[in-house]
């Protein structure tokens, strides 16, 4: 379906189209149509789907058409993280482009000029909010902030919030809107904490289904099986060259890598280790400030940073389409942290490489992810210079990993005549 078949505003339209965006996502062609007609609901729908598109278009339609007050904030749109809540403002500002609507990102780790940049924006009424809970439970407890014309509430990464620890929050946020709103939650996955949820903050919502959290088959899931000291080797093995993994994608060059670990200390220790072994990687964890976090960020998208070392802290809402290649350092414990971790690749329609380095007493974790995706991971060879590496896991498996015996994923718009002329005419 193409976005000019929908009940979008032209400028909203006119947005897409400079932005060279024509053809709906699936979850934007099931979500937009009954969030245009104002029904709550409760979308499930993975990291890289087009999600944020899903309802940030409808939203700017809906507040051109619906009544509303200009003088008051109109919407919220939460997220779990600063880094979501930048990209989601981001993306606000070009789908929004010719409408007269303003947002105000709340986040915190700025600078005393953001603040007062967000508190000016919540008092003086901006129409759209774009905050992490924690911020927003901030400026409400020191702020007589009016929420009494929020017309819109959206809960993106809902699951990751609860998670996060987030619910108490959330419900004092919820207390304070009135109840005459449409309510949106988008989420990974559908526990039973997020149906609580829905069931407790929503009317009747339709529930769309995108698909149960797997990962697209755009990326080539591989693994190997080492020992945990040789995991710091296989990765300067798999960054040393053009590597034959990439055969198929567009990016051959190791460029733009993303290189999970578990813990913030570790990912210190590996930037480190690969900086001093000439290549170019960037730390990226939770005791960077937001300015830190912001440059790093900027110097990877740019190409000056080859392989951002990262914890999960950026598993979730960063938007980089041209990511070749995902290395897992450690296995997560979560297979839905394995599904986000390596969704940073094969976005935007591009093929991509996820290599997770499995050791011998992770082995357990990882079978458990195979079992959730009901497939066997590809194992790739340990390079003869790294010596040998356990046996795979197997059926005979113990629980610390050893064995008993045995073997071991252009064209312009559709039905836009008058601006596709101008187009071609020029």
């Amino acid at each position: 379906m193409y976005f000019d078949e929908l009940d979008l505003s032209d400028e909203v339209l006119d947005a897409l189209w400079d932005m060279h965006f024509d053809q709906c996502t699936p979850v934007q062609e099931k979500t937009i149509p009954v969030l245009l007609e104002g029904r709550d609901v409760i979308s499930c729908a993975q990291t890289g789907t087009g999600k944020t598109a899903a309802y940030i278009l409808p939203l700017l339609t809906n507040l051109k058409y619906d009544g509303h007050d200009p003088d008051k904030l109109n919407a919220i749109i939460m997220a779990p993280t600063r880094e979501l809540a930048q990209q989601i403002d981001q993306q606000m500002e070009g789908f929004g482009f010719y409408v007269p609507f303003s947002s105000v990102p709340i986040y915190g780790g700025n600078d005393g000029g953001a603040w007062g940049n967000q508190v000016s924006g919540l008092l003086k009424g901006a129409d759209i909010a774009i905050a992490t809970p924690g911020r927003l439970i901030s400026l409400m407890n020191i702020y007589d902030i009016d929420f009494s014309g929020i017309k819109y509430f959206i809960l993106d990464e809902a699951d990751r919030m609860l998670d996060m620890g987030f619910y108490d929050d959330i419900m004092t946020i919820v207390k304070r809107l009135p109840t005459d709103r449409q309510t949106i939650m988008f989420s990974a996955t559908m526990p039973a904490n997020i149906r609580k949820l829905a069931k407790t903050i929503m009317k009747t919502p339709a529930e769309i289904q995108i698909a149960v959290s797997r990962p697209p088959e755009t990326i080539r899931q591989t693994a190997v099986d080492l020992y945990e000291g040789q995991k710091t080797a296989m990765v300067v093995h798999l960054l040393s060259s053009e590597s034959p993994l990439l055969a198929g994608t567009e990016n051959k060059q190791l460029k733009k890598v993303i290189l999970f670990a578990g813990r913030k200390q570790r990912v210190k220790e590996l930037a480190h280790s690969l900086q001093t072994k000439k290549i170019s990687a960037r730390p990226m964890h939770s005791d960077l400030t937001q300015k830190e976090r912001d440059e790093v960020m900027l110097d990877f998208r740019n190409g000056k940073v080859d392989v951002l070392v990262a914890t999960d802290i950026v598993a979730r809402g960063i938007d980089v389409d041209d990511i070749p290649l995902v290395i897992n350092y450690d296995v997560p414990r979560d297979a839905e942290d394995y599904v986000h971790r390596i969704g940073r690749t094969a976005r935007a329609e591009n093929l991509g490489v996820a290599v997770t380095l499995v050791s011998e007493e992770e082995q357990r974790y990882f079978h458990k992810i195979e079992q959730f995706l009901h497939k066997k991971i590809e194992r790739l060879p340990l390079p003869a210079e790294l010596g040998d590496g356990p046996a795979p896991y197997g059926p005979d498996t113990k629980s610390n990993g050893r064995k008993r015996g045995g073997k071991s994923r252009g064209r312009f718009f559709h039905g836009r005549g008058r601006k596709k002329q101008v187009k071609e005419a020029t």
